[in-house]
This record gives structure tokens, sequence and C-alpha cells, in this order.
């Protein structure tokens, strides 16, 4: 049997990783500044994490949630604690895609409505409802199109509140990330976040903070979008949560009411995906991981603004975009050929950083001399 091929594959074969740095079967090292598509949130291998699942897995890996499970009761604890929502509640999941799912399921069992509001650029998945609020026919398939969902422009106030005026009282759920990741590392504006809430507390809708990949510490706060001073009522919740183990979460706010059978999950909340989400909690907290990251980030954001060649440098934290010409498109790639750092990408020409959130200023040096590098050694070749 061959894979399915879904995936294009750079040539590389990862068989060790530790902190930033990962190595191939060659012995050949490499900076990841990718973090796994913003998974490695407290550098590969940490020894606490890699002790904490160990230790789990000696113990019990999995049952139901139809027992006790006093690590879910932790997790949650120290969650609310992290992220400054104590009085929320948590719903345990195993992906981002399925977090937005459940988000969207439970803002329309809670509204009886079944509009939803997405954005221009917008990825919150591919599973049903959340791939059918991705703004990406390629991949909505037949069965995913619905007429459901509304689409807005991204940070336009006036086309928003034209949407409520219209159709408002239909509407279950804004659902918006903070900083678009695959959109391109674009930010909502605060005054874009305050008018979901006014329109979303005026008609009676559920604010929906898609946190996937912009949370979990990423951009310096734990979710993204309470630099707006606002609350949303639901937090999405995946990537960085469990360090690479599969595991995500919606945070809940107390207007919603729990039911028995209204959400289920197989897997979401096993001990070791428990195991694995405290550890990260653990080391966040003891590191302070969320000032580095938004120390080096702005250290990395201020240098990268400084080159002519890059158009805009997007983002906050270590959730950084490198917008380049169409003529540097080979920039990123020469980064992991040349010179052995892994970055992310987002269509068509912009590098997406999203490292560990322990990455030292060492590692933040070394990219900016080998991207310096390579905008130089492009210059020579035009």
């Amino acid at each position: 049997m061959k894979l399915f091929d879904v995936y294009p594959i750079n040539p590389i074969s990862i068989t060790k990783a530790m902190g930033s740095s990962v190595w191939d079967d060659n012995g050949t090292q490499y900076l990841d500044l990718y973090g796994g598509h913003a998974v490695i949130s407290i550098g590969h291998t940490h020894p606490h994490y890699v002790d904490m699942l160990k230790r789990q897995l000696d113990r019990i890996g999995f049952y139901s949630n139809s027992v006790e499970m006093p690590l879910q009761k932790e997790l949650a604890e120290k969650l609310g604690r992290v992220s400054g929502k104590e009085d929320f509640e948590l719903f345990l999941c195993n992906s981002g895609a399925e977090a937005n799912e459940n988000a969207l399921k439970l803002a329309s069992f809670h509204t009886g409505r079944k509009k939803v509001v997405s954005f221009s650029k917008a990825f919150h998945g591919r599973t049903s409802l959340a791939v059918a609020a991705t703004d990406n026919p390629a991949i909505v398939a037949p069965v995913n199109e619905t007429d459901n969902i509304i689409f807005s422009a991204f940070n336009d106030e006036q086309a928003l509140e034209q949407v409520f005026a219209t159709q408002g009282h239909e509407i279950a759920a804004v659902i918006i990330e903070g900083i678009q990741g695959v959109g391109g590392i674009r930010e909502a504006s605060v005054s874009f976040l305050q008018a979901i809430r006014r329109l979303c507390d005026q008609y009676g809708a559920i604010y929906i903070a898609d946190s996937v990949q912009c949370g979990y510490g990423r951009t310096g706060l734990f979710y993204s979008h309470d630099y707006a001073g606002v609350e949303a009522d639901i937090y999405t919740m995946a990537k960085g949560m469990g360090n690479g183990f599969p595991v995500g979460a919606i945070s809940v706010s107390p207007k919603f009411k729990a039911s028995y059978g209204m959400l289920g999950t197989t897997f979401g909340g096993n001990h070791l995906a428990c195991a694995a989400a405290i550890a990260v909690l653990d080391v966040m907290e003891q590191d302070d991981l969320m000032s580095n990251a938004a120390k080096v980030g702005d250290y990395l954001i201020e240098k990268l603004r400084a080159f002519d060649q890059v158009l805009e440098v997007r983002g906050r934290g270590l959730m950084i975009g490198i917008e380049f010409p169409a003529e540097l498109g080979s920039v990123k790639k020469d980064l992991l050929m040349k010179n052995k750092i892994f970055t992310g990408e987002a269509k068509p020409n912009v590098i997406r950083l999203l490292p560990a959130l322990n990455l030292s200023m060492e590692h933040a040096d070394q990219f900016l001399a080998a991207f310096a590098e390579q905008l130089q050694a492009q210059q020579v070749t035009a």
C-alpha cells in the first residue's frame, strides 16, 4: 500500500529533535522556526514533557470519558489560571478543526440559529463545517457546501455592520482568527474585534475566537484576540496545546449550559493528552514563555523591517509573516536547503515564522544572518 499523495514533501527525513533544533537521518542539524506548523510550543523533547508522558504511560494511557479523570480537572484549573479565564469551562477534543466544529455546534445549540459569519482568507480546518467556514474553495467538497456560511471582508467594519443589519437575527456565531495564519499573518484590528463583540451582543450571536494557531501564548498573550480588550464567548485551541501530542479544546463562557450528549468525543481528554497539555502549561509558567515570545518576537520584527527588499512584516510575538516581491520567491527554499532553517509559508510569497515560544535570541540572530545572506544572494543573481 502507498500513502495517499496529498502533501508536498521536502526530501528530508527528521529522526531526532531537541529544543529548536532537528536532525535528519544523515545527522545534519536544522534550525526549526516552523515548529511543525506552530505545534511545538515549548521546544522539541522538552525533558519535563517527555517525563510526564513516560510516567503517565506507565500508569494508564487511555480510558473513555465515562469515568472520573482527575487529570482533566487539573488541566482545566491550570488552563483557566494561565489564560485568565478561570470562570470559563473546558471541553477537550483532539484537533483544531474538531475544536472549531464543536464551537460552531455549541453556538447553534445556544442560539437556535444556523448562520455563521466568517471572513475573507479565513482558515478554520478541514472537517465539515470548519472547512465550509474556510475561504478556500479548492478544499471545500460539494458535500461541505452550505448556504449557512456568510463570508465578509476581513477588517471591514462597515461590511460586517451591513451583514448584521440584513441577517443579524439569523446569525448564530461569528468566527475569527485573531491573526490569520494560512491567510498570510494578517492581524484583526482592535476596532474590528470590538465591533464583533458589540454586534454579537446586540443581535444575540456568539463570538468565537479561533485561537488554534494564534493562541496558546504565541503572541505574548495567551489568546491573541485579548489585545482588543473584549472577551469572546468561546475560545478554540489545539496546535501548541500538546507540543506535538494531538489535543484540542474549547474554553466556554459561563453563559452556556451543558447537557449530557450535547458534545462528545472518544479520544478527547485522554490521560496521555492531558499529561502532555499539563506539561506544556507547567513549562510555560515556570519559564515565562509568553514574555519570551513577546521579547524575541519584537526583536525579530524590528530587525526584519529594516530589510529594504521586504514588502511588509506582519504579526505579533512569535507569529510573524514576511512578505516578498515575487522575484524573491525562492528565499524560503534556499533558507532550508542552503542554511538548514525550516520556515513556513503562505501563498503566494509570505514566509511564516512559527517557532517554539522559548526560541533564544541566539537562534533569532542565526536566522537573521541567514536571511540577510539569502537576500544578498538574490541581489547578486538578479
